[in-house]
């Protein structure tokens, strides 16, 4: 799963270093290509209604010139080549939410057309392309877009490009609702005409969660509906009323997430994502003081890394031939209900000696000193908070097993029956 950061709210486009350096130093090797850094979606919106003010060809308007994008990005891709951050995904231009203009899909495929050069230019190998939908009429939305997207078809494929499609929020009288793509069957039924037509699997899918939020979907139905179509996820924090992309859970009340993560992260677990997370927290980064986002881009790298995790969960059950839990709590009972049939513990272990030799869920509870004895490619998930103790107090006894972190924060069902249990019982 690549880990991709948006460079949007921490790189000035025009003295790149610092910004670079900074999601280099954090631990990212990787970056999306945001081609709106370069053309705005503002810049695009007053195409026409204003002259070019005389200035040097670097500053050109690239709506006016797409032949310039390159020059204009050039900047940042070499210094991200100087520090060794890649560029696997790229974003190409897009209007506002609440455009009216009707009068620039020429103007837009010859800026994509651009992008996918230069994204074949660079080795980067998927463009995400928002789908036209000013001037559309309703009923129409699929022709107009059928059309536009087999436009790029031979370019992207002369390039190894594969075009990734985006559900939108649409503007209306200043409240933002579901737009095209918006439903995800639609959406997977898009994907699988254009790919026909294309003879090979060229288009893709691109979920912006900051999209589902502003909309009030589920994120999980939304997922599921997509299945291996989605290539690719923008993770991004909204309040569910305003346009923002903001750190992951940094937008809370009552100690809780406005952005269901739950239902994302169940969604992409049980379809198996393996694609690009594209974390986007630029209003956030924005909003730093430059001397103290080094340490926010850290805490970024660490957010996003917990998202690659929680989603490759079960993947990571299926890389050991054998498990052992430590830990004979509510975690375990997590773990036995959603995961014990499929990928059965030999037993558990836990510190509190009057467990040795009972059975919990099913498994025999032993003393960690039986850990000595296990096979070599025997993970060792550990099924408590105290994650970091137990794993040095397991280092410390030479214990060389992998080990690994279970969390049940995100389970696909959680285990109600003790608490029912107890609520009956008066306890």
């Amino acid at each position: 799963m690549d880990m991709i950061v948006s460079p949007r709210g921490i790189v000035d486009i025009e003295r790149p270093g610092q910004g670079v350096l900074d999601l280099s130093q954090a631990g990212f090797g990787q970056a999306l290509l945001d081609f709106a850094m370069f053309c705005s979606d503002q810049e695009l919106e007053c195409v026409g209604k204003q002259k070019k003010k005389e200035t040097s060809p670097k500053r050109l308007w690239v709506s006016e010139h797409p032949e310039n994008l390159y020059d204009k990005a050039r900047p940042v891709l070499e210094r991200c080549v100087r520090e060794g951050l890649s560029l696997p995904a790229a974003r190409a231009p897009y209007l506002c939410r609440d455009t009216k203009r009707e009068d620039l899909r020429e103007l837009m495929a010859g800026l994509t057309e651009e992008c996918i050069r230069i994204c074949g230019r660079i080795g980067c190998t998927a463009l995400i392309v928002r789908p036209l939908f000013s001037g559309v009429k309703p009923g129409d939305e699929w022709e107009v877009n059928r059309k536009y997207y087999l436009h790029f078809l031979e370019l992207a494929r002369e390039n190894q490009v594969t075009i990734l499609l985006e559900n939108q929020c649409r503007d209306m009288n200043g409240h933002l609702v579901q737009g095209v793509c918006a439903d995800g069957r639609e959406a997977a039924n898009w994907v699988d005409r254009l790919n026909e037509e294309a003879g090979e699997e060229r288009f893709g899918f691109c979920i912006d969660t900051g999209a589902c939020s502003l909309c009030g979907q589920d994120m999980q139905e939304f997922a599921l509906s997509l299945g291996k179509r989605a290539k690719a996820v923008i993770l991004r924090e909204c309040d569910g009323h305003t346009e923002c992309s903001r750190l992951p859970f940094t937008c809370a009340a009552g100690g809780q997430a406005l952005t269901d993560w739950l239902g994302l992260i169940r969604g992409l677990r049980e379809t198996g994502f393996d694609g690009r997370l594209i974390l986007d927290f630029s209003d956030t980064a924005g909003a730093f003081s430059p001397i103290l986002r080094p340490g926010l881009v850290k805490l970024a790298r660490s957010t996003v890394e917990y998202f690659g995790w929680q989603i490759g969960l079960v993947k990571l059950l299926k890389k050991y031939p054998s498990i052992v839990l430590f830990g004979a709590g509510n975690m375990c009972r997590n773990y036995m209900k959603c995961y014990g049939e499929k990928y059965p513990p030999l037993f558990t272990c836990d510190n509190n000696q009057a467990l040795w030799g009972t059975l919990f869920c099913g498994l025999e509870v032993r003393p960690p000193e039986s850990l000595k004895d296990l096979p070599k490619d025997c993970v060792i998930l550990i099924c408590n908070i105290y994650y970091r103790e137990i794993e040095r107090q397991l280092r410390g006894m030479g214990i060389l097993n992998p080990i690994e972190f279970f969390n049940d924060e995100y389970m696909p069902a959680f285990y109600f029956d003790r608490i029912e249990r107890e609520w009956q019982e008066g306890v």
